[in-house]
């Protein structure tokens, strides 16, 4: 029953997220349509202080794109390959010149040298 009760856990968190996400978009689309006429509110979404959340929005937004389309590959199409990622996962971290990688790096690097491996592992196989 523990399981069934994380993936509810995890069903609602992605309907918050997913949510949130349509909702940032309405109050950009919003600034971006009012931003023509005035000048001012032009002035304020090229700042730094608003242009930054927004990089850090795209990275975060754009690793979650890759990661999802790697784990619907490993789900629907190739088992094998989600052992590897398994395996990878239970192997050393990949450290930076600080000791730590974010969360996020480290799944966007994991899944494109697990998908590189199963891609070259693939070309060496004899077809049926």
């Amino acid at each position: 029953m523990a399981r069934q009760d994380y993936m509810d856990d995890l069903h609602l968190r992605i309907e918050r997220v997913t949510e949130d996400l349509r909702n940032i978009q309405r109050a950009l689309n919003y600034a971006a349509m009012q931003a023509p006429s005035d000048p001012e509110l032009m002035e304020a979404l090229n700042s730094l202080a608003e242009t930054e959340p927004l990089d850090i929005l795209r990275s975060a937004v754009d690793q979650m794109r890759h990661f999802l389309w790697f784990y619907s590959q490993v789900t629907n199409n190739d088992p094998e390959l989600g052992d590897k990622l398994r395996q990878s996962a239970s192997a050393k971290t990949i450290n930076d010149e600080k000791g730590k990688v974010d969360f996020l790096d480290q799944l966007s690097r994991s899944d494109e040298i697990m998908l590189l491996q199963h891609l070259a592992e693939a070309k060496q196989r004899k077809p049926n």
